[in-house]
C-alpha cells in the first residue's frame, strides 16, 4: 500500500501550487508552497486537512472567484491525481453554502481523482437536496461520475466519515444503486456491490430484497445477466458468510444442503504466532441433485478478555454433483498484522457449509 508520502508527497503540494498560481493569473500560492515543506510525519489524513486549508488560504474567499480558479485548473491537463484530492475537499468547505454550484464543481472533478469523500458533508447537510442532484449523476456519460453517484452515497465508506442518516435508513440512496446495478463499467457495479454491502450491514432483509427486486426485474437486451449476478453476490458477501437465510437461498445456497462433512482435522494442536494452523477437511454431497455449495471456515479468536470473536474466512464455492466428494487441506496464517491483536488461549476452528456450522476443533495459540 502506498505510504502518505507517495500520496500526497512534497514536490505533489509544490505542483499543485504552481498550478494553482497559473490558474490565479500570476499570483503566488503562498500557504501551499510553505505546506510543501512541512509535511513530515504527517500521515495522509493530516496532511490532506493541511494542504485543503493551504488551498482554502489561498484562494478567494467568496464562492464565485473560488470556483473560477479551479475551473481555470480544470484546464490544465496536469492537474490531476492525488493533488485534487485536498481540493476536493476544500470544495466541501467552501462549496457547502452554494451546494448546487459546489456539487457541479466535484462532479467535474472526480474524474480527475474521485470526489467521493468531499460530496458526503453535502448529504450530510441535507441528504435530500445532495440527492436530487447526486442521482442525476447516474444517467452521465463518464463513469467515473457514474460511480460517484454510488460511492459517495455508501453509508459505511471506509476512510471517509460515516452517513448517520443513510445508516438509519438506506432507502432514499436506493434509487442510485437501481440506475447502475446493470452499468456498462464494471467500475461501476463494484460500488453498487460494495454499496450494497454496506446496507446489508445494518439492514439484511433490506439488502437481500434489493438484491432478489434486481433479479426479478425485467431483463433488458442489453443486460449482462452475469455481471449482475457478480454484483448480487459480492454485494451480499457479508450476509452469506454470516450464514443468513435469505441470501443463501437467494444465491441457491441451501443452508439445509444434505452433506456429510469430516474436519477440520487439525494437524497443529499447538500454534505460534507467527505460523500456521493447518488442517484437512472432507465435504460430500449426499443429496440426490446437484447443489451450490458455500464452504468458508471460522476461526473464533480469543480476546483480552478471555472470550472468543469469530472471524468467518472463505475455502471455496463450487457446484458438486451428488455423491462428489471434495477434501482439501488449508494454511491458516497466524503472522502478525496491523488490523488485529493475537491473545493466547485455546482457540476454535469450525467448517461452515452454506451458512451452517459442521464441525469444529479447538487448539491453542501461543501469543507470547
Amino acid at each position: 500500500m502506498p505510504t502518505a508520502d507517495e500520496l500526497l508527497s512534497a514536490d505533489t503540494v509544490s505542483n499543485l501550487a504552481r498550478t494553482i498560481a497559473r490558474a490565479s493569473r500570476g499570483h503566488r500560492a503562498p500557504a501551499l508552497l510553505a505546506r510543501a515543506g512541512n509535511l513530515d510525519g504527517l500521515g495522509f489524513g493530516a496532511r490532506v486537512a493541511a494542504v485543503r486549508d493551504a488551498v482554502l488560504a489561498d484562494l478567494p474567499e467568496d464562492w464565485p472567484a473560488f470556483e473560477a480558479v479551479l475551473r481555470t485548473a480544470l484546464e490544465d491537463p496536469g492537474f490531476a491525481g492525488w493533488m485534487t484530492f485536498p481540493v476536493n475537499e476544500a470544495v466541501a468547505v467552501r462549496g457547502l453554502a452554494a451546494f448546487e454550484p459546489g456539487l457541479a464543481l466535484l462532479h467535474d472533478l472526480t474524474p480527475r481523482l474521485t470526489a467521493e469523500s468531499a460530496v458526503r458533508p453535502f448529504l450530510r447537510a441535507d441528504p435530500g437536496r445532495a440527492l436530487a442532484v447526486i442521482t442525476g449523476w447516474t444517467a452521465d456519460p463518464d463513469p467515473h461520475v457514474r460511480r460517484l453517484a454510488s460511492e459517495g452515497t455508501r453509508p459505511r465508506l471506509p476512510w471517509a466519515p460515516q452517513l448517520p442518516a443513510f445508516i438509519a435508513d438506506p432507502r432514499p440512496a436506493v434509487p442510485v444503486l437501481d440506475a447502475l446495478h446493470r452499468d456498462a463499467s464494471e467500475y461501476v457495479r463494484r460500488s453498487v456491490a460494495n454499496h450494497l454491502n454496506d446496507i446489508s450491514r445494518d439492514h439484511p432483509g433490506l439488502a437481500v430484497d434489493i438484491a432478489a427486486g434486481w433479479r426479478a426485474g425485467p431483463t433488458p437486451a442489453t443486460d449482462r445477466a452475469p455481471a449482475t449476478d457478480r454484483v448480487v453476490r459480492h454485494g451480499l458477501r457479508t450476509l452469506v458468510k454470516a450464514g443468513h437465510p435469505g441470501a443463501l437461498n437467494l444465491l441457491g445456497h441451501d443452508p439445509e444442503v444434505p452433506v456429510t462433512v469430516s474436519g477440520p482435522l487439525v494437524s497443529t494442536p499447538h500454534v505460534a504466532v507467527g505460523s500456521y494452523l493447518v488442517f484437512d477437511y472432507t465435504v460430500t454431497h449426499t443429496g440426490a441433485l446437484p447443489a451450490e455449495l458455500v464452504i468458508d471456515y471460522v476461526v473464533h479468536h480469543v480476546k483480552a478478555n478471555g472470550t472468543r470473536t469469530p472471524k468467518v474466512f472463505k475455502l471455496t464455492t463450487r457446484r458438486m454433483a451428488p455423491g462428489e466428494t471434495l477434501t482439501g487441506t488449508k494454511r491458516h496464517s497466524f503472522k502478525p498484522i496491523t488490523t488485529r491483536r493475537y491473545h493466547s488461549g485455546e482457540h476454535l476452528v469450525q467448517l461452515q457449509v452454506n451458512g451452517r456450522v459442521r464441525g469444529e476443533a479447538g487448539f491453542s495459540l501461543d501469543a507470547a
